[in-house]
Parts: structure tokens; C-alpha cells; sequence
């Protein structure tokens, strides 16, 4: 992620080594006693949590919210033209998947997960409560800076819309990101009815491009257009 980073953006952009281990070790530090080793996934880690997993919930995180939010200058979007991704704001609830990692790995699982979520300091990581069907647990928690320069809270449904239809990086396009969140969720029987609407503009979007290139490439009906996937 550094190296994707480092190649779109200036290098001031990314954590170094010392910086991501002295932000983990913070947050160990802050971890409440007896606490498991959840990670409460609801974005891309639904879809690729990249740890093993000894145990997944469902779990509702009352307090916070997910929106897009952070503009992404690499992984789903280019400096000169960002994409989104999700973060948690505060707000409403955000129903989830709480993944356990094992005990004995959890620490070197972390230093992974580090690099890859907090490359750019956009995430306050917090050990916060959720809701189970068996019980209340605490999981860590990737909670969006909003005073991060990509920060990109505020915007109008139509803007994130028009984004996301378009935008795309070096790990894909938003509205893949988009897509993957979306059939992660459903398959853990969660519907946000956020997503979805982003997800209705977004189709509306492309589909107004894919209209245009139709009518303006003759005889070329059948063939796909140039909307991200």
C-alpha cells in the first residue's frame, strides 16, 4: 500500500515504519481488559479481511456511521481524480461483521492489517462496543479523521454518486469497492439502505455514459462501454 502510495502521491502522504508501529502500540496500550482480538469489518474488509479468522458476528456499532468519506488517491481513485471509500463518522449505527483473529497470531495480524489500513493516517483506530446476538463484545474499530487532508465528509449523495462512477485506482474502480461492500453485506444479511441509494444514483450514472458511447460508436451496440465495472 506504501508503494502504491508513494507512486501516486507525495511521499509526506504516508506513515513511516516507526510511525505505524508507535500508532499499533497506542492502541494495544488502550485496549480495555479482557477484551477479545475482534476487528469490526464494514467496508473492504468484509470482502478481503486479509487475517485468519477464528470467529465471525454480525454486530451492530451504535454511535458511528458508514459513509464515504475519504477521498482515495491511489487504491480507488488517482490524485487527479480521486475516488471514495468508507469510513465510520459519528452518527446513527452501522450494522457489521466482527471478526476474531487468534489469540496466539493477533499482534502479527495487527502489524499487517496496519499496514494496509493506516498507510495514510486517514483512521483513528478505537476499541468500541458491539452488539451480538450472543453478547456485547469490543472490537477494534477504523474510525475517519475528519481533520485528514482526504477527509470528504459532507458531500451531497449525488457528488459521491458521481464519483464513484467514474472514479478508479490502482486496486480498481470505487464502484467495484462499492459492489464488493454491497454483496459482502447482503451475504451476511445485512441491507444498508444507505448503500443502496448510492448505489441506484451510481447505476443511473454509468448508464447515462454507457447511452453515450452507445449513440456516439456506431455498430458497436453489444460491446461493453466505458463506465468502471
Amino acid at each position: 500500500m506504501r508503494e502504491i502510495y508513494l507512486a501516486a502521491v507525495d511521499a509526506r502522504r504516508t506513515l513511516t515504519d516507526e510511525a505505524l508501529s508507535a500508532s499499533l502500540d497506542a492502541t494495544l496500550a488502550a485496549r480495555p481488559k479482557g477484551a477479545g482480538w475482534w476487528v469490526f469489518a464494514y467496508g473492504s474488509l468484509l470482502w478481503n479481511p486479509i487475517f485468519p479468522i477464528a470467529e465471525s458476528r454480525t454486530a451492530l456499532l451504535r454511535g458511528y456511521c458508514r459513509r464515504f468519506c475519504l477521498w482515495s488517491l491511489a487504491s480507488r481513485g488517482m490524485p487527479d481524480a480521486p475516488g471514495l471509500v468508507l469510513g465510520l463518522m459519528p452518527g446513527g449505527a452501522c450494522r457489521g461483521v466482527a471478526f476474531r483473529l487468534p489469540a496466539h497470531a493477533a499482534i502479527g495480524e495487527l502489524q499487517l492489517l496496519w499496514r494496509r489500513e493506516m498507510v495514510v493516517g486517514s483512521y483513528a483506530p478505537r476499541w468500541l462496543t458491539l452488539a451480538t446476538d450472543g453478547r456485547p463484545i469490543v472490537g477494534l474499530a477504523f474510525v475517519v479523521k475528519r481533520d485528514h487532508p482526504q477527509y470528504a465528509g459532507g458531500l451531497a449523495l449525488g457528488r459521491q454518486a458521481d464519483v464513484i462512477a467514474t472514479a478508479s485506482g490502482h486496486l480498481g474502480s470505487s464502484r467495484d469497492y462499492l459492489e464488493r461492500t454491497r454483496v459482502a453485506l447482503v451475504s451476511h444479511g445485512i441491507v444498508d439502505p444507505y448503500l443502496e441509494r448510492v448505489a441506484v444514483a451510481v447505476r443511473a450514472r454509468a448508464g447515462r455514459g454507457n447511452d453515450h458511447q452507445t449513440a456516439s460508436v456506431p455498430g458497436r451496440e453489444g460491446e461493453p462501454g466505458a463506465a468502471p465495472r
